[in-house]
């Protein structure tokens, strides 16, 4: 049987990966992946073949992974954050039905809306909502609709894909919708970078986020009814010092 990993590289480097991540990177014979994350490792693993495809060749680049272990290579299929989240498991799975000498195995890595959180404070010590604002994929109408759902249900909101040179305006309509509901004072924070060269964060209320330009380095965060600022970290209280 044939194999194919899909890694989840964590934020940045090797020391965002977790210890089984860089196992499976060191025992695959090539890595695929997308060429910025290819840049991401290629230093750590200066003897491996890589092969790699641009920005929006995602269904070339899982091709490319599943025919090369096809051939009876070792392959790591590689993602930012974790594989199953807004990466490539789920496309591997629906196409690996094609290429039934092939093996698939998942490796787990830190999504951003973990590691952001971890360097703003933290903000998700209750429930909360993960939406990505691209609509490549996904209606905007819709987009819409789960933003005014999570918003009314009070959940903290981590937001992926929050802007980008054809969606400069994006966070700005999110940030109104959720505003229907949520206080203008709402503590939120933006995580620029995580892991990587440039990294920042900075806590703000919703009122000040609507009109803060971002990028597509960047994760923001929507507090809740309760989350506060500490000391410039934000935090969402889980509530044991009222009990």
């Amino acid at each position: 049987m044939h194999k194919l990993f899909v890694v989840g590289l964590g934020p940045g480097g090797a020391d965002g990966m977790t210890v089984r991540a860089q196992n499976v990177l060191r025992a695959s014979d090539v890595i695929v992946g997308y060429t910025v994350y290819i840049d991401l490792v290629r230093a750590d693993f200066p003897d491996k073949e890589f092969l790699s495809t641009p920005m929006r060749k995602e269904v070339d680049r899982v091709r490319l992974a599943l025919e090369t272990a096809a051939q009876g290579r070792t392959v790591a299929l590689i993602c930012s954050g974790d594989a199953g989240v807004y990466g490539m498991s789920g496309l591997c799975e629906e196409l690996l039905p094609q290429y039934p000498g092939v093996e698939l195995e998942t490796v787990p890595g830190v999504s951003a809306v973990l590691s952001g959180a971890a360097i703003l404070g933290a903000p998700l010590m209750h429930d909360f909502a993960v939406i990505s604002l691209s609509d490549l994929l996904t209606p905007w109408e819709k987009i819409e609709t789960r933003l005014l759902a999570a918003a009314e249900a009070d959940f903290v909101i981590c937001l992926y894909n929050p802007s980008s040179h054809k969606r400069h305006d994006y966070l700005q309509r999110a940030c109104d919708l959720i505003l229907r509901f949520a206080s203008p004072e709402t503590v939120c924070g933006i995580a620029r970078n995580i892991g990587r060269e440039g990294e920042s964060t900075q806590v703000l209320t919703l009122e000040k986020l609507r009109d803060t330009e971002v990028d597509m380095f960047s994760t923001v965060f929507i507090g809740n009814s309760q989350t506060k600022n500490i000391n410039g970290k934000m935090v969402t209280p889980r509530g044991y010092l009222y009990e």
